[in-house]
């Protein structure tokens, strides 16, 4: 005798599982819309999905929380991200803390590509590719702003006082004050 209104349960909600609505995947029945990667939720189909231990993940984060670690296993373009898996439950290596050497003679490439500049604002090394001269200084494009609105600034609307660069519009106030 047929099965009338039941169906199998979902693996990941346990609710019924009606015949329309059913995706199978190693034995187990889902839901279409409960049918996720158990890391980030995209929706998994046969093309990109992984399991692993009764599990389901799309290849992306199985590659990230159980492929191979290490120089030379990049995946493509999501390399390039600074995501370091805490979310997989990977635990990141202590990074070791930067410190700034006090070498005034600066390196070759440094002379090259005006790395030994620094900027006026944050002390970092300024390159030619994101250098911007204001009031005689160099300043990273994020750094120069005004020192007193924090809005981003051009040569033609910044003017300087003290060394400090200032939008022209809160100078004018300040000179009225």
């Amino acid at each position: 005798m047929p099965n009338w209104g039941g169906g199998n349960k979902c693996t990941a909600c346990r609710g019924t599982v009606y015949h329309a609505e059913e995706v199978q995947c190693d034995g187990k029945s889902f839901h279409k819309c409960c049918f996720l990667c158990m890391v980030c939720r995209k929706g998994l189909d046969s093309t990109t999905l992984a399991i692993h231990d009764q599990e389901i993940y799309c290849k992306s984060c199985y590659g990230k929380k159980y492929g191979p670690k290490g120089y030379g296993y990049g995946q493509g373009a999501g390399t390039l991200n600074m995501d370091r898996g805490e979310r997989l439950g990977i635990k990141p290596e202590q990074a070791q803390t930067h410190r700034p050497t006090s070498n005034s003679n600066p390196s070759k490439f440094a002379q090259k590509f005006g790395g030994s500049e620094k900027c006026a604002r944050c002390g970092d090394s300024v390159y030619a590719a994101e250098k911007i001269m204001g009031a005689g200084k160099p300043w990273h494009k994020n750094c120069f702003r005004c020192a007193k609105c924090g809005k981003s600034l051009e040569s033609t609307t910044q003017t300087e006082k003290d060394g400090e660069i200032y939008c022209k519009g809160e100078m004018e106030l300040n000179v009225l004050q």
